[in-house]
């Protein structure tokens, strides 16, 4: 289905300013369907004003629909609709005819002309399935009402306001609760899920009668005076404004929207939803959020305490192999540091892997031989799951450690490099950088390359039975935890180039 902005840019001369106001309406007009019980199809004039196209549909979640199928990108030429042409050159809301007949189901048809400065931008087709059509209930006849003034709001250009910042998918919706003020504020009439609403803030009253704005201030705790005053404007319905209201216990989010039909202000729609228990549910989540980054912190903490006690021994030593040995596990109890000391700072177990990875790259470094050793890094780990992340710091610890003992032992200096690509693999190879795609699938796979100017590998040296700790922690964790490959080879031109390729789905 063709969207809103291609169907004006194909059919239409409407300005970029003209499709905002549309894309406004259409945000806000599940508002007038709703209240409406009708179902509503925007018709926007073509270029060259024979036809009219629709360009946006809305059905209503409080009435069945008149339309069994979609409307958007359909055209009609003028004199088809009388209703439209009468909306559009007039520019006021047609409700002469008799209703029409589709598929056996009556539907009465209004047109509501879509005014932005002045100017008639289109028309709303307004359809109401008359097929249940009853004697209304209160309830019903304040819809009726409310939508009457927004169509005659939209007609005058009023409505929607432009300067209201609302979240659509938190905003209460008509059938969470709808108050009914005057134009002094006073409740005119509440649903019953509007009550309910305000009970769950501790009302024990009922609300029709009272002044919406003070019940509400007095239902919530005591606060400053500008707080309190905005609560009461807000609540009184003199401005578009949306606020949650908190008090024993129970949550409720308030959107008030004024009435000015013509011109001047009649009174306002409240919306009210209660949301105690959503708030509640996020409130555990943030709890639990905050537990497991202090857990994270407390790892972090521990494992520093192993490498500072494993440190310390190290230093009592006076045997150098032993001593070594230390210092390795020192490196590999500290990489897992690095990363618990990452997701402690995040609000989710995923990790930006490129600071740990120049971190893991610093501390390795610090071991060289006077930094005569340099290190780079090239390309982007991305976003990395702690599940991957941990074996992965440990993984690249200890190729940076297996270069610096064995490429540079004995060296003046050299480079080592590390480089990352994300991409997907070619069709069934293992891959190597000069046969990926990069963007394509850029969630596949990642292929990291440690690449030193070292002695090289040693001939006939098998990376897969080296018995080397290193080199078997390697292989441990890339092909078995990580569930990818690794390779060891001669680089061109001098050094060893060792090559992983992990699933990073």
């Amino acid at each position: 289905m063709p969207s809103l902005n291609e169907l004006v840019r194909r059919h239409t001369t409407l300005t970029g300013a003209d499709v905002e106001w549309l894309h406004l309406l259409v945000s806000e007009w599940q508002l007038l369907s709703d209240l409406s019980f009708a179902d509503l199809v925007l018709w926007i004039p073509t270029w060259d004003g024979i036809r009219y196209v629709s360009v946006a549909q809305m059905r209503p979640n409080t009435g069945p629909t008149s339309y069994q199928d979609d409307m958007v990108g359909h055209l009609v030429p003028r004199g088809r609709r009388p209703l439209l042409d009468a909306a559009f050159d007039e520019g006021r809301i047609v409700r002469e005819g008799d209703p029409e007949w589709r598929e056996e189901v009556p539907v009465r048809v209004e047109s509501i002309p879509v005014r932005r400065e002045g100017r008639v931008l289109g028309v709303i087709a307004r359809n109401t399935n008359l097929l249940t059509v009853r004697t209304p209930s209160r309830l019903e006849l304040t819809y009726l009402q409310s939508a009457s003034d927004l169509a005659q709001m939209i007609a005058a250009g009023s409505f929607p306001y432009p300067g209201e910042q609302v979240d659509m998918d938190a905003a209460p919706r008509v059938g969470d609760g709808l108050i009914r003020l005057d134009a002094d504020g006073i409740v005119t009439y509440a649903s019953p899920n509007a009550l309910s609403a305000y009970h769950r803030l501790g009302l024990t009253t009922d609300l029709v009668g009272g002044h919406l704005g003070r019940t509400t201030a007095e239902l919530a705790p005591p606060s400053r005076g500008a707080v309190h005053e905005a609560l009461v404007k807000l609540a009184s319905g003199w401005a578009p404004r949306q606020a949650e209201v908190e008090a024993q216990g129970g949550v409720v989010t308030l959107r008030a929207i004024p009435l000015k039909p013509k011109g001047t202000h009649t009174g306002s729609l409240v919306l009210c939803r209660d949301v105690t228990e959503l708030r509640r549910r996020d409130r555990e989540l943030m709890t639990k959020d905050a537990t497991i980054r202090e857990i994270h912190h407390r790892v972090k903490n521990n494992l520093q305490t192993v490498a500072a006690l494993l440190r310390l021994q190290s230093r009592r030593l006076g045997d150098d192999s032993a001593r070594a040995a230390l210092d390795e596990a020192v490196r590999r109890v500290g990489s897992i540091a690095i990363v618990h000391e990452t997701l402690s700072q995040n609000l989710d177990e995923q990790v930006a892997f490129d600071e740990i990875a120049d971190r893991v790259l610093a501390m390795v470094m610090e071991l060289s031989q006077d930094g005569q050793v340099t290190a780079k890094r090239t390309g982007s780990f991305g976003i990395l799951s702690a599940e991957v992340a941990t074996p992965l710091a440990m993984v690249l610890t200890e190729l940076l450690q297996n270069a610096l003992e064995h490429a540079f032992g004995g060296r003046a200096g050299g480079t080592v490099s590390v480089s990352a690509l994300r991409g997907r693999a070619p069709a069934g190879g293992k891959g190597r950088s000069d046969g990926w795609t990069q963007g394509a699938r850029p969630d596949e796979y990642l292929m990291i390359t440690v690449q030193d100017d070292g002695r090289g590998v040693p001939e006939g040296f098998d990376p897969q039975q080296a018995g080397n700790l290193g080199l078997q922690i390697v292989r441990t964790l890339a092909t078995g935890e990580l569930g990818g490959t690794f390779d060891m080879v001669a680089a061109p031109g001098g050094g060893t180039r060792v090559v992983l390729e992990i699933p990073v789905r």
